[in-house]
C-alpha cells in the first residue's frame, strides 16, 4: 500500500506491483483528522489480506534521519497545524510490515525513474508546482538525502529586472515557491490563474522563474531528466515551451548536452501524470519489501 499526502488532498493507494487496485481519496484537513482516516483505511485493507508493505510519501520537510527522536514527523511548514505531525508513526500503529517515508517529491522522482519518464536515466529531477513548490531527486533508485532532503522550492533565484512582486513565502518572500506556487500566482495575476489567458505577458515572469529553477538544477545536479509537474503546470501547458526556451538562453551554450534540440527531451512533463504521487508511495513500499529480501 501507499500513501501521498499532498497539502490539499491525500490518496491511500493499494497496489499489485505497480498497478493501482484501490484508491481512497479524501481532503488534507486538521492532522489528527487526515492520518487518523488514512490509517484506518490503510488497516481495512490489512485486515482483507495482510499488506506486504507501505511507502508513506508525504509533504515536507519531513525529519527523516532515523536516529532522530521525531523521525517521520513534519518540521516547519506553511501548513497550518502539521508542525510536529506524527506521520509515520500515526500510519505505521497496527501494521506489521516493512515500511519506507520519503517526501512525497522523492517518491516521485522515484516513480519516474522506474516506470515514467526516468527510463534509462541514471539520474531524475522531479519539481512539483502546486499548492507549494517541491523538488526530489533520485540517483541510481535512491532518493538523495543528506542533512535533510532538497528542498528546491525555496531557491531564491535571479529575477527579472524590474518585476515588482515580492513573493509570499513566509519564510523567503521571493524563494521560488514563493512566486511560482498557485497561492502565489493568485497573488501575482490578481486572479484565478486558470482564469488568466495564455497571452498574458505576466506568465512570460512566471516561465522566467522556472527557467532559473531548472538551469539550478541542471548545473547543480546534472540531471539527465528535469520533470515538471504538478497542478499548475499541468493546467498551462504553454508554460513548459517558455521553460525551455527561456533556460536555453540562460545557460548560453555552457552545458554541452543542453540547447535548443535537446532541451525537449530534457525538460519534459511527467509520464506518470497525476499518479506520480501515488506511485511514488509504491515504488517507495517495493524498496522497504525490497530492504529485507
Amino acid at each position: 500500500a501507499g500513501v501521498d499526502i499532498g497539502g490539499t488532498k491525500a490518496i491511500a493507494v493499494l497496489a499489485e506491483g505497480r498497478q493501482i487496485a484501490a484508491r481512497y481519496r479524501i481532503v488534507t484537513t486538521t492532522p489528527d483528522e487526515t492520518l487518523r482516516a488514512l490509517s484506518a483505511q490503510l488497516l481495512r485493507w490489512n485486515g482483507a489480506g495482510e499488506l506486504a508493505s507501505l511507502g508513506i510519501a508525504s509533504f515536507g520537510p519531513l525529519r527523516l534521519d532515523r536516529d532522530a527522536a521525531d523521525f517521520g514527523h513534519i518540521l516547519a511548514t506553511p501548513k497550518r497545524g502539521w508542525a510536529g505531525a506524527p506521520v509515520a508513526d500515526a500510519l505505521t500503529t497496527g501494521l506489521d510490515c516493512p515500511w519506507q517515508i520519503d517526501t512525497d517529491v522523492n517518491a516521485a522522482a522515484l516513480a519516474e525513474y522506474r516506470w515514467g519518464a526516468g527510463d534509462g536515466c541514471s539520474s531524475v529531477c522531479y519539481i512539483t508546482v502546486g499548492t507549494g513548490v517541491g523538488g526530489g531527486i533520485a540517483i541510481d533508485g535512491r532518493a538523495v538525502h543528506g542533512a535533510l532532503h532538497p528542498e528546491i522550492g525555496h531557491l531564491r533565484l535571479r529575477r527579472v529586472p524590474g518585476d515588482p512582486f515580492v513573493g509570499v513565502c513566509a519564510f523567503h518572500g521571493d524563494c521560488i515557491e514563493g512566486l511560482v506556487s498557485g497561492p502565489a500566482l493568485a497573488a501575482r495575476l490578481g486572479d484565478d490563474p486558470a482564469a488568466v489567458q495564455a497571452d498574458d505577458p505576466r506568465w512570460g515572469l512566471v516561465a522566467s522563474d522556472l527557467a532559473e529553477l531548472v538551469c539550478a538544477i541542471l548545473l547543480t545536479t546534472s540531471a539527465q531528466r528535469v520533470l515538471i509537474g504538478g497542478g499548475v503546470c499541468e493546467g498551462k501547458p504553454f508554460l513548459l515551451p517558455l521553460v525551455r526556451g527561456a533556460a536555453v538562453e540562460r545557460l548560453g551554450g555552457y552545458l554541452p548536452f543542453f540547447d535548443h534540440a535537446s532541451a525537449a527531451d530534457i525538460v519534459r512533463a511527467p509520464a506518470l501524470g497525476s499518479d506520480a504521487g501515488p506511485l511514488g508511495a509504491i515504488a517507495l513500499a517495493h524498496l522497504a519489501r525490497e530492504a529485507i529480501a
